[in-house]
């Protein structure tokens, strides 16, 4: 084995775990402790069956394997455990069961395994202890596999496989790894040398010892491209050199595994999962720089790593892989563990060496480097877990094969420990190069709740963040340094939109300054300000003593920056130089919101409590005070609730059925684990309770009203007209279509939003002050020029988005081929079904799944179908409505797109759809349709309903700027189009959005036209909105409402809702409505609470 680098083959696409070659027969002859002895004496044919059954190729007996490292212990692991023990022995089952470690799939722990004789190893997860037993008795008692359970089968060819389970490497969170560290971790039992032995572990060593120099080892890894995985990411072989031609007549390696990085916990699994194939790679290195002695440096914190690792040197010394002359080979190599206290700085070499030789761990200044003088004035080399773990598998596939893998100056893979704001949490190994986008989307699974991704961390606290637009960036160590972050250890946190970056920042410098070692002082005193500054951003003016405390935070913003350049260029180890990233690297890309908590006192992301109040109140566009009218409705106040609705909402019915509830998403009893209180659900049932007044309220006319133009009655157009009338100005309302409401009237169905609720919320909104002209349209009867020279001093447009686009397909331009508003319009406003037959269905949004839902109700329809281009899980529009058109029988075809329309004389016959797959994200983070060629197929269809979004019209608007997409452009602050006098908002500006958002533009633009008219400032200072009213909690609530779930509305059966248009969503009962609202938080107390004295 002089050169071992003629496999240049990178692993195979869908090779998830790298095995080794096999087993050396050197190595079977020369092992010391049974069962090995005594198979080498009984000869290779029994040898043979031994290494079989120690792979479990097949089993005689059904094996349980229980995931039971720290992550899956945390999770339950320990009592799926017992609860696995128990019904074995009750049933009096004869199985084997095994403690493995954590094989990477975090989010789905515990996990459990289950082989059978003959069969292939299966995989389930969650399997916590309460479904244990039923798992059990349906996979060893019934032969069943519970299909809500597994996770996938192993790939074997020794044993038959099951039919119709996927494969475990066919899982999305596996797929596109490639293990090499990681290849056994979860797989085998940690605890027996036997196993690792008997799939190639220490074969690789043994050919080493017997048939390389050592130069050979050093020139084999230099050549595999290996960098140090710790965060320096130096040549490993160059590195090892360096030690190699040292002078001394003592030499170490240290392994660093102390693992000090929040959410790092790569390290540690390795060493509690596969602890030997560590050991091996250590008995590599030690030989290849010509130490005889090592250490493992962890912290005492990982006591199931240490329990392993102790037993693992026990064992490979019984089998003579430690100690005295090796396998018979002269060399001689001992390991000791030692515990550290869990210092961050000791993960900086130096002062890691200075820890093991009893001393404080803290940094001394280099050169000389450890390779020279190190531990005890010797030459050390300290590589970390990941970077030896790679040996085995670069010594048994070769250099070739290692450097295969990765970018031209990053070889290999690299294990991350991604975590945070992600839906599929846990260690990830893949070729450098990888994108961090393909981490976080593909095999991360995404962000969950439908939220977006703001930024990744990588690199700890010493890296920085990398924001969405940038997640393209490879793991690769140049590009992360030239991007201006490292790779660092592995660490790999997500974070959402709903994070604040400033208070990101500041909990990494909170760690930085706790752990700085102090010995120099631009890391001691410079963190130390740093943290100052951040923590006076993120503090309300209401805790600031007096005027000096604001003129000190601003001073200190001013020079944040500057602070952090100067520790980073002058402090002495390479972790005080790296511990400004996160603040330099959070300014750089999220300075809007540092500005924000410095100039405007508020917190964008909504998570700075202090600056927020009730996430809520501040999550509502139109600024509801959320929190205190669910602390009514807990007490049965519902009238005092509906007040506080309707003080900041004019249509508190419309909203309590079609609001998207964005107070919702950031409610804080669903963002600290549990769910978010069902506020649009509370809402429901107030606005059906507490009857409003009918007749309008009568607003004097003030006598400087001024004549204002509003130019669509939707709910931008109507919340305007409101506000403006209420300020005492004169106010025509006009609309084109023959009545008010817009697309509240025009497209959303009644099943959804009642007629009658909503032409009772639109009446309440009109008074003396409004002239509603229905049936006018901009461009046909008036334009803004001749509004304006009517005498108008502002025009307010409010008309929407109703352009439907087209396909742009062959042949859609016939009869039957139709848009969806236009669908919907002739429903809802005329009452005209133009749905025949057999109907297809393009879209994924809401106004897709409301055609749907009508055309499935009218007459002489005889199927509906809808067709979407990515999967049912990504289309945009609300859960609720998809899942409910499923139920009253609309079909989704997913993964499929239009290419052409067929017809004959005219009319519609079909269309034809080609297959998609899903390729790389996009900038939205969902993964890009893209077409299967030779996929394609026809679908027979009778009427065909495009509804893949709208835009607005632009009749009638000459002279106003507009954005390329064809949207109206504005001041965002003032609402000012490019004509002086003429204002525009809702989704004639932003497309398609909200009702609540439309009503939040009508709101503020009404503001802003009333300054315009009166001559005030065209500018508002952005305030947080805190809570001002106390309402008293009420008594028992937070025990009553302990293990409450959250309610969910009350739906018509389906069997009610064929061919009839009732509503669908019902309103809830009383005592479900007290008992979800005496879950809130009740965030308000901390700003309202009386102070007791």
């Amino acid at each position: 084995m002089a050169n071992n680098t003629e496999n240049t083959k990178k692993p195979k696409t869908g090779q998830c775990w790298i095995n080794f070659n096999g087993v050396s027969e050197e190595l079977l002859a020369e092992l010391k402790a049974e069962p090995f002895v005594s198979a080498a004496a009984q000869g290779k044919e029994f040898t043979d069956r031994l290494l079989a059954e120690l792979r479990r190729d097949t089993v005689s007996k059904p094996v349980i394997f229980v995931g039971a490292g720290t992550c899956g212990l945390g999770a339950g692991a320990g009592k799926t455990l017992d609860a696995v023990k128990a019904y074995v022995a009750e049933k009096k089952i004869d199985a084997s069961i095994v403690e493995v470690g954590c094989n990477g799939m975090c989010s789905y722990e515990p996990i459990v395994d289950i082989q059978l004789p003959s069969r292939t190893r299966v995989s389930f997860g969650p399997v916590p202890a309460e479904k244990a037993a039923g798992l059990i008795e349906a996979v060893i008692s019934n032969n069943q596999i519970p299909a809500d359970l597994v996770l996938g089968q192993y790939r074997t060819k020794q044993a038959a496989q099951w039919d119709s389970i996927p494969y475990l490497d066919a899982h999305p969170f596996l797929a596109p790894q490639v293990r090499v560290v990681l290849a056994a971790s979860g797989i085998i039992d940690p605890t027996n040398i036997a196993e690792y032995i008997a799939h190639g572990g220490y074969s690789a060593a043994a050919k080493v010892l017997r048939t390389m120099t050592p130069d050979q080892v050093c020139d084999l890894v230099d050549q595999s491209g290996l960098r140090g995985r710790g965060g320096g990411g130096f040549p490993t072989g160059r590195k090892w050199k360096f030690a190699r031609n040292a002078e001394g007549d003592q030499k170490y390696l240290i392994c660093n595994a102390d693992e000090g990085d929040p959410g790092a916990f790569m390290d540690r699994a390795v060493c509690e999962s596969d602890p030997h194939r560590l050991i091996e790679g250590m008995l590599i290195a030690g030989y290849a720089i010509g130490a005889t002695k090592a250490y493992i440096y962890i912290r005492a914190e990982y006591p199931l790593a240490i329990e392993r690792l102790t037993q693992a040197f026990e064992q490979a010394k019984a089998c003579g892989l430690l100690g005295y002359n090796i396998l018979n080979s002269g060399v001689d190599f001992s390991i000791k563990l030692k515990m550290g206290a869990g210092a961050f700085v000791c993960g900086e070499e130096t002062a890691l060496i200075h820890s093991i030789e009893g001393k404080r761990g803290m940094p001394r200044p280099r050169p000389p480097f450890p390779a020279v003088e190190g531990l005890f004035g010797k030459p050390t080399i300290i590589n970390n877990v990941e970077t030896l773990s790679n040996l085995p598998v670069i010594l048994d596939q070769g250099s070739g094969w290692y450097a295969a893998m990765g970018t031209k100056g990053s070889k290999g893979t690299k294990v991350f420990a991604l975590s945070g704001m992600v839906n599929r949490t846990g260690l990830v190994e893949v070729p450098m190069g990888t994108t961090l986008r393909q981490v976080v989307y593909e095999i991360g699974g995404g962000i969950p709740n439908n939220k977006n991704c703001k930024a990744v961390q990588i690199g700890g606290p010493s890296g920085g963040c990398v924001p969405e637009a940038h997640l393209d960036l490879p793991t690769d160590y140049e590009e992360l340094k030239k991007f201006g972050t490292i790779m660092g250890s592995g660490g790999l946190v997500v974070v959402d939109e709903s994070t604040c970056m400033v208070d990101f920042a500041k909990y990494f410098m909170e760690f930085i300054q706790n752990e700085s070692c102090g010995k120099c002082i631009p890391c001691r005193e410079g963190t130390r300000r740093m943290l100052e500054i951040l923590e006076a951003a993120c503090r309300p003016r209401h805790k600031e003593d007096d005027d000096l405390d604001a003129l000190l935070r601003m001073q200190g913003i001013m020079h944040l920056q500057k602070l952090a350049e100067t520790i980073k260029s002058t402090s002495l180890c390479g972790l005080g130089q790296s511990a400004p990233n996160p603040v330099l690297s959070t300014l750089q890309w999220f300075r809007d919101e540092y500005e924000a908590h410095i100039f405007e006192r508020r917190c964008p992301a909504g998570s700075c409590k202090e600056l927020v109040g009730a996430p809520c109140q501040n999550g509502c566009p139109v600024g509801t005070e959320v929190w205190r009218y669910v602390a009514h409705i807990a007490h049965g106040d519902y009238t005092d609730a509906y007040k506080v609705i309707r003080e900041a909402n004019p249509f508190p019915s419309a909203c309590a059925r079609v609001c998207n509830h964005p107070c919702e998403q950031v409610c804080r009893a669903g963002a600290t684990g549990g769910q978010p209180i069902a506020i649009r659900t509370l809402k429901r049932f107030v606005v059906d309770t507490v009857m409003p007044p009918e007749r309008p309220v009568v607003i004097p006319q003030r006598s400087d009203a001024a004549k204002i133009a509003v130019i669509g009655a939707g709910p931008a157009g109507l919340t305007a007209a409101n506000s403006l009338s209420l300020l005492g100005h004169k106010v025509t309302l006009f609309e084109r279509e023959k009545r008010a409401g817009g697309m509240l009237t025009a497209a959303i169905p009644e099943y959804r939003l009642p007629r009658g609720v909503l032409n009772r919320e639109i009446s309440s909104l009109l008074n003396e002050n409004i002239q509603l002209r229905c049936g006018e349209s901009l461009g046909r009867d008036f334009t803004v020029d001749s509004l304006l020279k009517d005498g108008y001093r502002a025009v307010f447009i409010a008309t929407g988005s109703h352009a439907s686009k087209k396909l742009e397909v062959p042949g859609e331009d016939v009869e039957g081929v139709m848009p969806g508003i236009r669908f919907l319009k002739a429903h809802n406003l005329e009452n005209q079904p133009l749905a025949k037959g057999r109907i297809g269905v393009v879209g994924g949004g809401n106004s897709a799944l409301d055609a749907a839902r009508v055309a499935i109700r009218q007459p002489g329809v005889e199927s509906v179908t809808i067709f979407y281009r990515r999967t049912q899980d990504s289309m945009p529009a609300y859960k609720e409505e998809i899942e409910a058109g499923l139920e009253e029988g609309v079909v989704i075809q997913e993964l499929v797109a239009p290419v052409a329309v067929h017809s004959e004389n005219g009319r519609l016959t079909g269309i034809r759809l080609i297959r998609n797959t899903l390729g790389t994200p996009d900038a939205s983070g969902r993964r890009r349709p893209v077409a299967v060629k030779g996929s394609e197929y026809d679908v027979p269809l009778d009427t065909l309903i495009v509804a893949i979004s709208e835009e607005p019209e632009n009749v009638g608007t000459d002279g106003i700027g507009r954005a390329s997409w064809g949207g109206i452009t504005v001041n965002p602050e003032s609402f000012l189009t490019s004509r002086e006098g003429v204002f525009a908002g809702g989704d004639v500006v932003t497309g398609p959005n909200t009702v609540i958002e439309s009503i939040a533009a009508g709101k503020k633009a009404a503001v802003m036209i009333d300054h315009y008219v009166t001559g005030k400032v065209m500018k508002l200072l952005s305030k947080v909105k805190l809570p001002s009213v106390y309402v008293e909690p009420v008594a028992g609530a937070e025990e009553e409402s302990g293990e409450t779930i959250r309610i969910e509305a009350p739906l018509l059966p389906v069997a009610q809702r064929k061919a009839c248009f009732k509503e669908v969503e019902l309103c809830p009962t009383e005592q479900q409505v007290l008992t979800e609202a005496r879950r809130c938080a009740r965030c308000d107390l901390d700003f309202t609470q009386p102070q007791s004295r």
